[in-house]
């Protein structure tokens, strides 16, 4: 390979128009062109989170910044949020809420699982007195390889009153996602995820509702992250700070591709190269992290046999074959590898990852045999180009 292809969760492998574009010259983040262009970006956002009454802010930050302004902007010290972890940046999310001086409990759910709907919504009902003031959720855990069903877990809160913040920073773009619908308050994405830009904004959906609790919450705890103020400032076409205008002009270069190529086509590409990833783990006898009915459409987690590093395969990869693999976290280091479907990937690129990934196993010791994985995923591909019975 002539370049490293990156198969991590992000930041991903980026389309050369989008690299050009983010090289374009500087210009006045306060002047006309900036304020189109912000404009355009915040409009283009609105299908993919799919609303059409939430206001889409675009901050400065990573995706954690966007996570820090929605919990800091609804929420306070005393108030009391039920999260709901599926992963690292499930806790990540707590981590926050703490922070800020939130009352934090916690519905358990076991790694590799989405969380229950039915126990999310059994908890909700035993809180007669309405004491929740907001509930945490992940659409999508790249530690673990998961997705909620996020249409699920909104029937689930619906009617008990709660705000609620999505981290959708590895979903959004990637599935079908429907804010208006599903009630939800505020969203969090990035760009460096399935919009397949340059790392550096995350952008906020904030509902009519939550503006509600959040103009009401004077004693928030706010300054750069300060969703009033990036509101006020919107309404000009500019942002409170200095913006990353290199990565704003990337993000509107990946939501035109987005555009061109549509949302349908776009999710079933994350969802087909998924399913072959995961046909190729299956095939070569590993097992799946994701459990069935929990299966992220932009990462896989993969188990590996007993005696076999992740890390050293990682590093045989990206090292001997140029393949950048993702790693596990906290108690999964070493125990799995993460392959992400995200960015300017092609089938071609998908199969020779995978037969990297087998020759890297093979050379480990690990019991396989070499191709079955690439010609099980190769058995998807061919699949899902076949026209349909008539």
């Amino acid at each position: 390979m002539s370049k490293n292809l990156l198969f991590i969760p992000g930041p991903v492998t980026v389309a050369e128009s989008v690299l050009a574009a983010s090289a374009q010259p500087m210009i006045d983040h306060r002047g006309p062109e900036f304020k189109a262009l912000l404009e355009r970006i915040a409009e283009r956002l609105k299908p993919v989170f799919g609303t059409e009454r939430a206001d889409v802010l675009v901050l400065g930050s990573s995706g954690t910044g966007g996570l820090e302004a929605a919990v800091g902007n609804l929420f306070g010290p005393g108030d009391r949020v039920l999260a709901c972890p599926i992963g690292v940046f499930g806790q990540r999310l707590i981590a926050i809420a703490r922070s800020f001086g939130c009352e934090v409990e916690v519905l358990e759910t076991p790694w590799g699982s989405g969380t229950d709907p039915a126990a999310l919504r059994a908890r909700l009902h035993a809180d007669g007195e309405r004491r929740f003031d907001g509930v945490l959720l992940t659409h999508n855990e790249t530690s673990t390889g998961a997705q909620n069903d996020m249409a699920a877990l909104a029937a689930a809160v619906r009617g008990h009153g709660a705000y609620t913040v999505v981290d959708s920073v590895s979903g959004l773009a990637a599935s079908e996602f429907r804010m208006d619908e599903w009630g939800f308050d505020i969203v969090v994405a990035a760009s460096q995820k399935a919009l397949a830009a340059p790392p550096g904004l995350a952008m906020v959906a904030v509902a009519p509702r939550a503006w509600e609790r959040i103009d009401a919450n004077l004693g928030a705890q706010r300054f750069y992250f300060d969703l009033k103020k990036a509101r006020e400032f919107g309404a000009l076409g500019q942002t409170p700070w200095t913006p990353p205008v290199s990565v704003a002009f990337g993000l509107d270069a990946g939501l035109a591709e987005f555009e061109r190529l549509g949302a349908a086509a776009v999710h079933e590409r994350h969802a087909r190269y998924a399913q072959s990833i995961r046909a190729a783990a299956e095939a070569l006898g590993l097992i799946l992290f994701s459990q069935a009915g929990a299966h992220s459409p932009t990462v896989v987690a993969i188990r590996l046999p007993e005696g076999i590093d992740g890390d050293a395969i990682r590093k045989s990869l990206r090292e001997s074959r140029g393949v950048v693999i993702g790693g596990g976290q906290a108690a999964l280091k070493g125990k799995i590898v993460r392959i992400g479907t995200m960015g300017d990937l092609t089938q071609t690129d998908i199969l020779g990852a995978i037969g990297a990934l087998e020759i890297a196993l093979f050379e480990a010791g690990a019991p396989i045999r070499v191709g079955t994985g690439v010609q099980a995923a190769l058995k998807v591909f061919l699949e899902a180009d076949q026209p349909a019975a008539v």
